[in-house]
């Protein structure tokens, strides 16, 4: 075993800037779904949501090496999705808030944030519905002779729909540059994934779609950083899909309405010591990327930057009850 072989995957393949910017992500993600919960706490947003507290690096992780040409579809559970994409933290507070300077004027919410000019064709409240969007997204670059990739995020809950079984299968037989991945938090709302699933990973099931199938530590940015990274130079060379399973945890019920009585106070405080953030802080500082007072420095942008966020979404107007209909589209059968 040489030197480089014990120099994790993410350092030895992005740069210093790059690794700092994934850590404020990272921050960015973590701070930006605890000021939602807050404000949802004080009555400032109406509704639910689905927060990903400690599901981190499987975001930003995989989002390392794509371009605004590159499209991601995202989840009930997308917040992290959003921001690891590039979208600012202000114009998300005001779609929660309901305000006309969020990213769907305040008329999606938090399970309906897009972003089109960064390659975010939205979260989707239907569970497993994003599958056949991103084979829809990868199908296009294919035919307009583009090397564009999608990723496709969907949750271990989404692996026993029938859209998630059509839309591998037809990647696979098409040959189109999306990655699917799996981001396996234990449980489908209430139900334990392995209460659900027949085989042992989810991974497992891409060997009946002719596809590579991996499952990695889903908590470890460099493992994810690194299965990715792999799949991603498999569809730009047009070689076809792949599954990639990120094993991680939420700390947070399923929704704010979750009592959360099917998980042990011990699971989720051991799940909790295997943070991904502080382990890639760790990691970052151990090899020289950052020391301890830059690495404050990064958390302390982040802060600042929710807490600007929050501002703006307070001060930012309300849709007019003249424009209840601007921007919401309905087909009317004939």
């Amino acid at each position: 075993m040489t030197v480089q072989d014990n120099i994790p995957f993410a350092i030895r393949h992005f740069s210093p800037a790059a690794l700092r910017e994934a850590l404020r992500k990272m921050h960015l993600i973590r701070l930006f779904e605890e000021g939602a919960e807050e404000s949802y706490m004080r009555g400032l947003i109406h509704g639910t949501m689905h927060l990903s507290i400690g599901q981190e690096a499987s975001a930003v992780a995989t989002c390392m090496e794509l371009t605004d040409a590159d499209k991601i579809t995202s989840t009930h559970r997308g917040h992290g999705h959003c921001i690891a994409k590039g979208a600012d933290v202000g114009r998300m507070f005001a779609e929660f808030f309901g305000k006309e300077t969020g990213y769907c004027h305040g008329r999606g919410g938090s399970m309906h944030i897009a972003d089109v000019k960064t390659g975010n064709l939205g979260a989707n409240g239907i569970v497993g519905g994003g599958l056949p969007i991103a084979v829809g997204a990868a199908l296009t670059a294919k035919r307009l002779g583009r090397d564009d990739v999608t990723i496709c995020f969907f949750g271990d809950g989404a692996n026993n729909e029938g859209a998630f079984h059509e839309a591998l299968n037809m990647a696979a037989i098409w040959k189109l540059p999306v990655i699917f991945v799996c981001e396996n938090n234990k449980y489908g709302m209430s139900t334990p994934a392995a209460y659900a699933t027949a085989v042992p990973n989810i991974a497992d099931r891409a060997a009946a779609y002719s596809m590579p199938g991996v499952t990695v530590d889903g908590n470890d940015f460099s493992a994810v950083a690194e299965a990715l990274h792999i799949a991603i130079a498999r569809a730009r060379a047009g070689d076809g899909p792949s599954l990639v399973e990120n094993l991680t945890y939420r700390w947070r019920g399923h929704s704010k309405s979750d009592r959360n009585r099917y998980r042990t106070k011990d699971e989720i405080e051991d799940w909790m010591t295997r943070d991904p953030i502080a382990r890639f802080r760790a990691e970052l500082i151990a090899h020289g990327v950052l020391d301890t007072a830059e690495a404050e420095a990064v958390e302390a942008e982040a802060k600042q930057a929710v807490a600007d966020g929050v501002d703006f979404a307070k001060a930012s107007p309300a849709p007019g009850i003249g424009d209840v209909t601007k921007f919401v589209h309905a087909e009317v059968a004939a």
